[in-house]
């Protein structure tokens, strides 16, 4: 207690205890619009194929943070082929900042 009150009685404490406020309303925030970056109708499989869209082509380095959840097997535009997903692993790359939107991979695609 008295940690927090000597940090709350300085201007460098105060500027911490802001920025760490800040990380967990924007960590909040990117776990609250997860799901709706998911789209309806992956199998019910425990390893699926999904197409993932960003706002921009994607570059290196996601293609590297993608090949952390799967196998990406191509691109497209602004979207990334990744296959073999854990199917837990979905809202894990959903709350990625940069992630619009993830869909299912159609048979063919």
């Amino acid at each position: 207690m008295r940690l927090l009150r000597q940090a709350l009685g300085s201007r460098r404490g105060l500027i911490l205890l802001g920025l760490a406020a800040a990380w967990l309303l924007w960590q909040a925030w990117l776990f609250a619009v997860a799901p709706a970056k998911i789209a309806a109708g992956f199998p019910e499989r425990a390893r699926v194929n999904a197409v993932i869209t960003l706002p921009f082509a994607p570059e290196r380095f996601h293609i590297l943070v993608f090949q952390r959840y799967g196998r990406v097997s191509g691109t497209e535009g602004n979207s990334v082929e990744l296959r073999s997903i854990d199917r837990s692993q979905l809202g894990a790359i959903a709350r990625l900042y940069w992630v619009r939107r993830i869909e299912p991979l159609q048979q063919g695609g």
